[in-house]
């Protein structure tokens, strides 16, 4: 059994005890984001991320730089992780090349304004590779993820993504599927929890849809160290109202 590495990410730490709670932010404009930030902050999530495919100035290194920081501002010290999710695994925005993701990336990380950093696994090595490091270097912690909007690998292909993302340097693993059956939510779990005994590193999975809502609830059980909640608009299906969620995720919490 591998000796986990707890990660911390601000004022919050992956890995130990009750799995942590984020809530997205899907605004379009500034204006937008920075009042989904006053509502969500105050429903106290442990983190909140920022979904920047969904703002219509994605691609402007300036607006991003600047609503980032008045993003910063607004969330003070609770925990920031910037998403970029492309087109292909669920984003808003169709990118024209991976050139295009690297360089928004970059700007994220250039401007100093978030903890964590999303970095898709499925991207040309050379890029994530390059993303990590500059990651790491600016001191932010790196989630990289994949999604299947469509189905659920084999509980193997799970397990090897995951693995692949700490061999790639990924602080911490993610991946997110859709069950087409109760058989493909029991695999995800079955495959987190085999996964968790052997990684160093921290996971996060769900199952999404109807189907897969339990997999956001029991991941202390099975070895999940986050779970997405909504406050207002939901980013992804079958995310769980924050009221609810906390209060299932205490009732589920191992003494």
């Amino acid at each position: 059994m591998a000796q986990l590495q707890p990660v911390k990410i601000r004022n919050i730490t992956l890995g130990t005890g009750r799995p942590k709670i984020a809530v997205p932010i899907t605004g379009i404009t500034e204006q937008e984001i920075i009042a989904q930030a006053q509502t969500i902050k105050q429903a106290h999530p442990d983190l909140i991320e920022w979904r920047l495919d969904y703002f219509e100035e994605a691609t402007d290194s300036n607006s991003v730089q600047t609503t980032g920081r008045a993003l910063r501002q607004v969330l003070g010290d609770m925990a920031l992780l910037t998403t970029f999710r492309t087109h292909n695994e669920g984003g808003q925005l169709m990118l024209n090349n991976s050139q295009e993701y690297q360089q928004i990336c970059q700007n994220i990380l250039a401007n100093n304004f978030t903890d964590a950093l999303d970095i898709q696994l499925y991207q040309e090595q050379a890029i994530v590779q390059a993303l990590v490091e500059q990651a790491h270097q600016s001191q932010t912690v790196v989630i990289m993820s994949n999604h299947d909007f469509e189905k659920t690998p084999t509980a193997a292909e799970i397990q090897q993504r995951l693995l692949a993302m700490i061999a790639l340097g990924a602080d911490v693993a993610k991946i997110a599927v859709m069950p087409q059956s109760v058989e493909d939510v029991i695999m995800l779990i079955t495959a987190t929890q085999k996964t968790a005994v052997i990684a160093e590193k921290p996971l996060i999975t769900m199952a999404m849809g109807d189907l897969g809502k339990v997999s956001r609830i029991a991941g202390e059980v099975f070895g999940s160290a986050l779970t997405f909640a909504s406050v207002g608009a939901a980013s992804a299906p079958g995310q769980i109202p924050i009221a609810n969620l906390r209060q299932e995720l205490e009732d589920l919490r191992i003494k």
